[in-house]
């Protein structure tokens, strides 16, 4: 009895490590809090000039599967972008998406009035390369959002 006790621990166990890399599993909401506040924290701690390369680092510790980081400066302007570093430095106040929602907009205005909040709007799942609807997670800090979405 104790080995196959020993057996489905270890299954289990197994299961629990090999579990998030599996490639059809998504982020959860749970993951999209968590990564945010890691980037908030992560932010405190290292200052923006250090921290911002990392989140935009797609080999970097705020990518996990179609989970990454964005951070806005409250007037639309990009500062980090875990999917397209190419984004960065960029007025994102414009940008709408399929459904003609300008979701960098009302996102940031969001920010301004509240310390954190989920939005809702479709984008292109970096795994899948399907415009998806998503729901995005952010957190204010200081003069910027940052935030973390999970695709539906």
């Amino acid at each position: 009895m104790m080995r196959s006790t020993l057996t489905s621990f270890a299954a289990v166990a197994a299961l629990a490590v090999a579990g998030p890399a599996y490639a059809g599993d998504g982020a959860s909401k749970d993951d999209a809090v968590a990564m945010v506040k890691k980037a908030v924290v992560f932010i405190k701690e290292q200052g923006p000039d250090k921290a911002y390369p990392e989140i935009s680092n797609r080999a970097g510790q705020f990518i996990d599967r179609d989970l990454y980081v964005v951070v806005y400066q409250l007037d639309g302007k990009v500062l980090a972008h875990g999917a397209n570093e190419k984004f960065v430095g960029k007025d994102m106040i414009e940008a709408q998406d399929v459904d003609g929602k300008l979701y960098v907009k009302e996102r940031v205005e969001l920010a301004a009035k509240q310390p954190s909040f989920w939005q809702d709007y479709k984008f292109v799942n970096p795994v899948s390369k399907k415009v998806e609807p998503k729901q995005m997670y952010c957190e204010r800090l200081d003069n910027s959002a940052v935030c973390a979405g999970v695709y539906k």
